[in-house]
């Protein structure tokens, strides 16, 4: 990967529905050179997907919570994450280091039905405890980070 396709991925991370043309114009190339870059991009797993950004509360997901999973000594964490992947609620599934295993982003419509969740959470085999921080704003999220695309990375990367 060089600078251009550097350029290319943090344009798409700004606007995923730019069109080949209008890539070109932002890194100095054709619409087909991109076309052929994004191309193998994608082939190599580095752009994984494209999606639409919405408001969680416009369509009745008003509650968003961070759930931290304590495991059992019994746990084996792939089964908890598969597990925590069958629920539509849980958003994003972090393995973090510490003594929980997982921290896991949840989206309700309502605090009863994030009661509701944390009960289905807590049943799944592994869980021993929770901790839930309940979201009261969003200053931020999902913004690109395009910070390593700026420049080559050292050792010619």
């Amino acid at each position: 990967m060089d600078q251009l396709d550097r350029k290319i991925i943090a344009a798409l991370r700004i606007n995923g529905r730019a069109t080949y043309a209008d890539l070109g114009r932002a890194v100095g190339l054709s619409a087909s050179s991109v076309h052929e870059r994004v191309g193998k991009l994608e082939a190599a797993g580095v752009i994984t997907g494209y999606h639409a950004v919405v408001d969680p509360s416009s369509v009745g997901l008003g509650v968003t919570a961070l759930v931290s999973i304590h495991p059992t000594d019994t746990a084996t964490e792939d089964d908890v994450a598969d597990a925590l992947a069958e629920l539509d609620e849980v958003e994003s599934c972090y393995a973090v280091a510490g003594d929980e295993a997982f921290v896991i982003k949840v989206r309700v419509p309502t605090v009863d039905e994030l009661e509701r969740t944390l009960g289905r959470l807590r049943r799944i085999p592994g869980v021993g405890r929770t901790n839930t921080t309940v979201v009261l704003s969003t200053r931020f999220e999902g913004r690109p980070n395009n910070a390593g695309l700026q420049k080559d990375r050292p050792g010619g990367a």
